[in-house]
């Protein structure tokens, strides 16, 4: 083995290459970040090769990816999931390389440490992310169908509404003077579809 290519350092490498790929994934960008991850994955890869690596704790620490995933997309237990994914990275770390004595050549309190740190960390993470990805948007006209909006201009095919604070871009077929109440029927992007709304509707308080 080199001087500078520990165990530990190869450890290091081969997570902060795992976190930097699974970073890149969830926020593909100028593939900056892809790079990275591929440079410290090659790292952690050629020191792999100076060592002795067990499959075995390959595979536990594997089994820890399957967990923590299922951490992430399941609402019931959850912290289960979470527990045995955060218990198996710790165990596939610590033995991931085997020392001449045949123990682990990785240091346990840091591969507890960083396991921890990367496993919470991650999942935070990980659901916000995805939590984003299915909110319907703050913006999402689909909202709006069937309530009533207020005329700010007068529609001639088009014109403007105000609803929930804020001021959409309106059409109607029928000419509609500003001051209105109107009931939206439908979009056309991000246009909304009116009609003049009886007289007896009004905006709820």
């Amino acid at each position: 083995m080199t001087a500078w290519m520990t165990p530990d350092l190869a450890y290091l490498l081969l997570v902060s290459g795992t976190v930097v790929l699974a970073v890149a994934l969830l926020t593909p960008g100028t593939g900056l970040l892809e790079v990275a991850a591929a440079l410290l994955l090659l790292l952690a890869g050629y020191g792999g090769t100076l060592l002795e690596v067990n499959a075995w704790a390959v595979g536990v620490w594997l089994l820890g990816v399957f967990f923590f995933v299922l951490s992430v997309r399941r609402t019931r237990h959850t912290g289960i999931w979470l527990a045995l994914a955060l218990a198996s990275m710790i165990i596939g770390s610590v033995f991931i390389f085997r020392a001449p004595n045949g123990g682990s050549a990785v240091s346990p309190w840091l591969a507890i440490v960083v396991s921890l740190v990367v496993g919470s960390t991650g999942w935070v993470v990980t659901r916000k992310v995805l939590d984003a990805e299915f909110q319907p948007p703050a913006h999402d006209p689909d909202r709006l169908l069937g309530r009533l909006a207020e005329a700010r201009t007068p529609i001639d095919r088009e014109g403007t509404v105000f609803i929930d604070g804020e001021f959409w871009t309106a059409r109607s077929t029928t000419p509609i003077p500003a001051g209105s109440m109107v009931r939206i029927t439908g979009r056309e992007g991000l246009i909304l579809i009116v009609e003049k709304a009886p007289e007896e509707d009004t905006l709820p308080d």
